[in-house]
């Protein structure tokens, strides 16, 4: 393997780790699976973020609007 070859895959193994690890401290904060979204983050990139955010943001939205009715 070239060094570029090398270099390429430790990015790689930086970013997918880095991900990995956002992923489980933010779903134990909001009360995801923290477990599934860490392991989902070592898997592949940027997929994983991605699809958690949206996830975050929907149920971040439906909670809001379950507190709303509660106020009438």
């Amino acid at each position: 393997m070239s060094k570029l070859e090398i270099f390429a895959l430790m990015v790689c193994g930086l970013v997918l780790l880095t991900q990995s690890i956002f992923l489980f401290i933010d779903a134990r904060k909001n009360g995801f699976n923290q477990w599934i979204w860490g392991i989902l983050g070592l898997i592949q990139a940027p997929f994983p973020i991605i699809f958690y955010l949206i996830v975050k943001k929907i149920r971040k939205k439906e909670e809001d609007e379950l507190y709303d009715y509660r106020d009438y």
